[in-house]
């Protein structure tokens, strides 16, 4: 079983910098599952943010974050970053990271254990 601990996140202005954090416990990211970043703003599905993989750290992104947001992991304390730049009002929502189990990167069904999420506000 995997937990997974997210930190970070909170209120800042448009064009801000934000990093999120995922601490996983249980079992050792790295080797053996992704992580991915999720978001929900109210009223909307959860959407895919990105992914970093567990056997080579490739990540993958959202078109809408690309170039912005970078996913990153720590092997030495089992943490996953998600570093936000140039924030824009619509990235306002609850961010979530979860351990991928199976399938492709984009969809929540292929998550079983997901982050107490974190809220992130951008104002204009």
């Amino acid at each position: 079983q995997v937990q997974l601990v997210q930190s970070g996140g909170g209120l800042v202005q448009a064009g801000d910098s934000l990093r999120l954090s995922c601490a996983a416990s249980g079992r050792t990211r790295k080797g053996n599952f992704a992580v991915g970043w999720f978001r929900q703003a109210p009223g909307k599905k959860r959407e895919f943010v990105g992914v970093i993989t567990g056997s080579d750290d490739t990540t993958y992104y959202a078109d809408f974050v690309k170039g912005r947001f970078t996913i990153s992991g720590e092997n030495a304390d089992n943490t996953v970053y998600l570093e936000m730049n140039r924030l824009k009002p619509e990235d306002t929502a609850v961010y979530y990271c979860a351990a991928h189990r199976l399938g492709d990167y984009f969809a929540t069904g292929n998550y079983d254990y997901w982050g107490q999420g974190t809220q992130v506000t951008v104002s204009s």
